[in-house]
């Protein structure tokens, strides 16, 4: 796999983030922000290709990348024939995984079935000590025989997990070799290479999901490196910063939440200018055809070290974004007890949503949107001709869904969004409420496709007093893609009690240094990057960590400081704290950052102009069910820095629409950005 260095250029960044429903396009030219949408492809690489040539950008101009391929491989479970390879007698860590019961009362509860099924599963004779040392030593000759047997199954990818192996990688770095040899074409994931952390079962897991979607991602990276030709290529990673393409291709697990993470840079970075502080406090909403997605920034992008997608575990650091299945092609139907339900099913971008006319059949959010008069056939939503063609049909649609449920069109549709709008107060609730914060202390920063069209109806259930929706809110996670710097992520188990460390150490410095070399090779091609060291700490008896930071240079004092804001942290968290009780330091984790400089968005002087010139008519639109009201029109574009009006109102602009119901005023700011505040 090619690498893909990021040197100076003097030709501007493209931003290109594929979603589920399109692929979305953001360059930075002298004239301010230009977007573009093309619908999503299978394979993905050919809307990149396409979109790219119709931008016109300068063949030299880089390309900052967010993908979905590795996030779909997971979802459709369509990854690669893999096998593990582990120690003797542990072949069924990946089945018997944790205990964990998601629906406490089913009485017949299921998983879903491991990507590596038992047969695929080898073991070799081997063991270390919980401290490295060697117990069995490595039987070389077995090795070889499952070599054999891989290469009879036909194995297009190995993940290689033996027990202790974060303690010392010997092992699992011989039985590497001697598979390649055997196996030249088949990629090989080590975990003491990917995650040299404890906790065997996250471990297992983590590496089998790499090797899982490794050659899925190898191949579609090097179709994109050789359709984008010379360009330079960075490709977002699921903790919200970016990465060349060569350990993009290696670690691709990396990756699984590389859409969200964009969304969630972007909306920090404009949230940031738009309230003229470094640390504000928003809570995200992207909504876009296939699902929505949350989270909440207390000052910086929140990160976690572990995940879960399709109900896999990922112990990689990820931006802390939750998921619903609620999109703007999320479908209506009426379940057999007779109730209105929406989603997680999606009518993605072939066929779409019956207003398209493309063939769909089932009514969706979109639809519901059109049959009470916010979204119009003449104004683009999503793409040129999205919606010039069948309100009809989007209409009767609807109407049979009221039929089911003994309500009209408007009633349904109505009750489509009101479904929609609960399933996502529930995960902004998640990220707010069940960890101790109050929405109302935050501004909302409403993007994506479908966004803006929610946002204030769930500001107004959440107490919130303000939305902020940004200029190109549709393809913000692709201008988030631009503001991101080059990270890598990197960590060492270390499993010693602090006070042995206070004393000594040199452990600490010892991983510490491990954790730079490793930051250091592979940003090498992009810069000298900055280190921040933290370290995961517990009371001893625990079984989870909170992460705290450690100050440089390693001494026994920094150590006491870790110890003492782990108190603090822990108090903060969970509401107590014991200082006479032991701490543990599990984990050290250091982030290496080249800082990227975030483009320039455009700013304008307050207008002159006065506000009918952006006014396109006015229509009836249902707010509630007592009927539809009069509601005023306007043309984003024409929509400058002081203008202010009253709702009810609806904003059409190419990428998406923004309603602000009765009882609400909004207000445009320097930055072209809509205001909406109670």
């Amino acid at each position: 796999m090619p690498s893909s260095p990021d040197s100076p250029s003097a030709s501007p960044a493209v931003g290109v983030d594929v979603g589920g429903t399109f692929t979305d396009f953001v360059v930075l030219t002298g004239e301010g922000l230009q977007v573009h949408k093309e619908p999503t492809t299978d394979p993905q690489h050919k809307a990149v290709e396409t979109g790219i040539r119709r931008l016109g950008t300068e063949p030299a101009a880089p390309i900052v990348h967010g993908t979905t391929t590795a996030t779909n491989a997971l979802l459709e479970r369509r990854g690669a024939r893999t096998a593990l390879v582990t120690t003797e007698g542990f072949a069924d860590v990946l089945a018997i995984g944790r205990q964990n019961r998601p629906d406490l009362y089913d009485l017949q509860p299921s998983r879903p079935a491991p990507l590596v099924p038992a047969d695929r599963r080898h073991e070799v004779p081997e063991r270390l000590s919980a401290d490295g040392d060697v117990l069995t030593p490595l039987d070389e000759d077995a090795v070889r025989q499952v070599a054999r047997t891989l290469g009879e199954q036909d194995v297009e990818s190995v993940a290689l997990v033996f027990l202790f192996s974060y303690r010392a990688p010997k092992h699992e770095e011989r039985a590497a070799e001697i598979l390649r040899d055997a196996l030249p074409d088949v990629p090989i994931t080590r975990s003491s290479a990917l995650l040299p952390e404890y906790r065997e079962y996250e471990r297992t897991a983590t590496t089998v999901v790499n090797a899982y979607v490794r050659p899925t991602m190898e191949r579609y990276l090097t179709r994109l490196d050789a359709v984008l030709g010379e360009r330079r290529v960075r490709v977002m990673q699921s903790s919200g910063g970016t990465i060349g393409l060569g350990p993009a291709a290696e670690q691709p697990a990396r990756l699984a939440l590389s859409g969200p993470a964009g969304g969630v840079v972007g909306a920090l970075g404009v949230a940031r200018r738009a309230m003229d502080t470094d640390a504000p406090r928003i809570m995200t909403l992207d909504m876009g055809g296939t699902s929505a997605d949350v989270a909440l920034c207390d000052g910086a992008v929140p990160r976690t070290t572990e995940h879960t997608i399709a109900d896999l575990p990922l112990r990689l650091p990820a931006t802390d974004v939750h998921t619903v299945g609620a999109g703007g092609g999320s479908i209506a139907h009426v379940d057999a007890g007779g109730s209105l339900r929406v989603g997680p099913e999606s009518a993605g971008a072939e066929p779409g949503p019956v207003c398209y006319g493309r063939g769909g059949t089932e009514p969706t959010v979109t639809d519901a949107h059109l049959v009470l008069g916010r979204l119009q056939a003449e104004h683009v939503l999503g793409g040129e001709g999205a919606l010039d063609m069948a309100p009809e049909a989007a209409r009767e649609a609807v109407a049979d869904i009221g039929t089911d449920i003994g309500r009209s069109a408007e009633e349904a549709a109505l009750g489509i969004l009101r479904v929609t709008n609960t399933t996502m107060e529930r995960a902004l609730r998640r990220v707010s409420v069940e960890r101790g914060h109050d929405p109302r202390d935050y501004t909302l920063v409403a993007f994506g496709g479908a966004g803006p069209l929610h946002a204030v109806a769930l500001a107004e259930t959440l107490g919130m007093e303000r939305v902020l929706v940004p200029p190109t809110p549709g393809v913000l996670s692709a201008l988030g893609l631009l503001m991101a710097d080059v990270v890598y992520d990197a960590s060492r188990a270390v499993l010693s009690r602090a006070a042995s460390l206070r004393d000594d150490p040199a452990p600490l410095q010892d991983a510490a240094d491990a954790v730079e070399r490793e930051v250091r090779a592979v940003l090498a091609d992009h810069g000298t990057p900055e280190l921040v060291v933290e370290l995961d700490v517990r009371y001893a008896g625990q079984s989870y960590e909170v992460s705290v930071p450690l100050e440089t240079p390693i001494t026994g004092a920094a150590v006491d400081d870790t110890v003492q804001a782990f108190h603090d942290r822990h108090r903060q968290r969970y509401g107590h704290a014991d200082p006479d009780e032991p701490v543990e330091i599990v984990t050290l984790r250091g982030r290496g950052t080249v800082a990227v400089p975030p483009p320039a968005l455009p700013q304008e002087p307050e207008t002159n102009a006065p506000l009918d010139e952006a006014v396109l008519g006015t229509r009836p639109v249902w707010f509630n069910a007592d009927g539809p009201t009069e509601t005023t029109a306007y043309a984003r574009e024409a929509l400058h820095h002081g203008h202010a009006f009253e709702g009810p109102a609806v904003l059409h602009q190419y990428d998406t629409t923004i309603v602000v119901p009765p009882h609400w005023q909004a207000r445009v700011d320097g930055r072209q950005n809509v205001w909406v505040e109670r």
